[in-house]
Parts: structure tokens; sequence; C-alpha cells
């Protein structure tokens, strides 16, 4: 997929998301005076398109700082915008990168069940081998036979080496085998699927401990990687989801999915302001190389809708 039609389709993802933003600010200013009562309709407008109110004021104090008092076009406005969101999508932007040493490096990638998780996993195991790596799949989420098989089917057509057993096994069972036979393949990066229930906290939380604690045998760095895939669909419920599996997994880094067709893409701002993790990169669409590295600017000038 060329870069002009990865834009294109980004742009067309988040039009929802930008198309409520103009909405909002909708009669904010045609050429006018930046002045308090145009910065409580950004400020809400912000909001409303899922930023949160911790960003929303951020980018409100900003454009007050630099823009108060001065003539303003709405074009200038949502350039101002963008630049502001920018600025704060910058520094969570970091690619996933495989530098673990001795090999495989460890990617544990967790999730609600629904959040694209299996899919995503595919999609990254996919980017990693167009990065010339080698990579194995382990189905750790043996609560459900449909992820074993999902997985499986996805393993078989990207090429991938994949470690599973029966439905119902032991999580930790399995990614030892796939961590030995990585290990034994001279293979650069083993990407785990786990269980995505949420309703017994205790016991997922029980069974991930138990993950790091047979890793650690193996390789005391691993996991390297703890990836949470968000659907981007759940608006601020998303963040409440990383304030959960932070708490049972530790997190290390988001990717964000289902960017299509919603009009909630502005969590990821969200996310970013409250939390600072790693955003490592979002998915559009359904195909193998819909999934993309995190372009901080490009996705702040899509949001504000400004081509």
């Amino acid at each position: 997929m060329s870069e002009t039609s990865w834009s294109e389709r980004l742009f067309g993802g988040f039009r929802k998301t930008s198309e409520r933003l103009s909405t909002n600010l909708t009669g904010v200013v045609g050429t006018a005076r930046l002045d308090d009562a145009t910065l409580d309709d950004v400020e809400d407008a912000l909001i409303l398109s899922d930023l949160g109110p911790s960003a929303a004021a951020r980018i409100r104090a900003r454009l007050a700082e630099k823009r108060f008092g001065l003539e303003i076009s709405e074009r200038e406005l949502k350039e101002a915008v963008a630049e502001e969101i920018a600025a704060i999508l910058r520094p969570v932007a970091k690619p996933l990168e495989i530098v673990a040493f001795p090999r495989p490096q460890v990617i544990l990638v967790i999730g609600v069940n629904g959040s694209g998780k299996t899919t995503t996993i595919a999609k990254l195991a996919h980017w990693l081998q167009e990065e010339d790596y080698n990579v194995m799949l382990a189905a750790g989420d043996t609560f459900r036979a449909a992820a074993i098989g999902q997985l499986a089917t996805w393993a078989e057509r990207i090429g991938a080496p994949i470690v599973r057993g029966p439905e119902g096994g032991d999580p930790a069972s399995i990614v030892f085998d796939g961590v030995k036979a990585a290990t034994e393949q001279g293979i650069d990066a083993l990407v785990v699927d786990t269980a995505g229930r949420l309703q017994n906290k205790r016991e997922l939380m029980d069974e991930l401990a138990k993950i790091r604690r047979v890793l650690g045998r193996l390789n005391p760095e691993a996991p390297h990687d703890v990836v949470l895939v968000l659907d981007a669909t759940n608006g601020q419920n998303a963040l409440s989801q990383i304030d959960v599996f932070r708490e049972v997994a530790g997190v290390t880094g988001l990717i964000m999915t289902k960017l299509d067709g919603t009009a909630r893409g502005g969590v990821l701002v969200a996310a970013a302001e409250q939390y600072g993790l790693p955003i490592h990169a979002i998915g559009v669409g359904e195909k193998i190389d819909d999934l993309r590295p995190f372009d901080p600017d490009l996705v702040a000038r899509v949001i504000a809708g400004v081509a």
C-alpha cells in the first residue's frame, strides 16, 4: 500500500472524528478575535470529540497563550489545534523495536475480547516480517478455542510458525514452549496472545503473573514488551481499560485499532495526555497491512480536519 493511499485511508477512517470536531466548531469563528467565549467553545468541542478534559484544557491554554485577542480564521484555528494535538502526541510516538539480546524478544499482547487483539497480532507479526525479522506466534489465549483457531489460521496465512495447545490448557506452559522453540530456531520475535477476559480480574492477574514467572526462568528480561490493544470505538471507556491492564499486566505500550469509521479517534490524545504510554501503531482497516507506525503529526491533522 502506498503512503498516499494509507494517508487517504487514515483521513477516511478519522473522518467521523474530524467531522464531529468541525461540527462542534461551526460558528465558533468566521474570522474573529480569539476571546474567552471562543476558547470556551473550542474546549467544549475538543471534549465532545473524546480528547478528554485534560487535553482540551491544555490545548485551550496554549491557544490562549499564543493567540489570545488576535484575529483568527476557522482554518487557522484548526491548524493551531492540530499543532497543539501533535505536541501532545509526539512524545508518545514510539515504534516497537526489536532490540532484545539474546533473542527472542518476547511481546505479550493483551486486551479485552473483541478489541481486535488476535487480528492485530497477525498484523504486527506481518509488519515485523516486512522489517526482515523472523517471527513466531504463541496461542496463549487458551480460554477460547476460537482464539486458538483464529491465530493458527493467521499464522498459516502469513507463513509464521505457531506454538499452540488444547483449549483450557495452561497458558504459561505454552509460552514456555514458545520461548524454548523460538530460542532453538533463532527466532527474533515471539508474539504471544493472552486471555482477554476481565470478568475475573484476579484470575487474569494470577495467570499473567505465572506467565511472567515462567518467562523469567528462561530469560530474566522477558517479557520485553506488554502491548495493550485498544478498540477506538470504545472512546473514553478505553481509558479505563488502560487503568485495569496497567495494574494487571504492567503495560509498556499501546496499539489502537478500529479507527476506521469511529467518531472517537480523539481518545488517542486523551490516552497520550493521561498516561504517556508509547503508542506503537494504529490500525485502520481489516487488511494484513493496515497496521502502521503511529505518525503523530499526520494523526493530529486528521483529527483537526486539516487536509
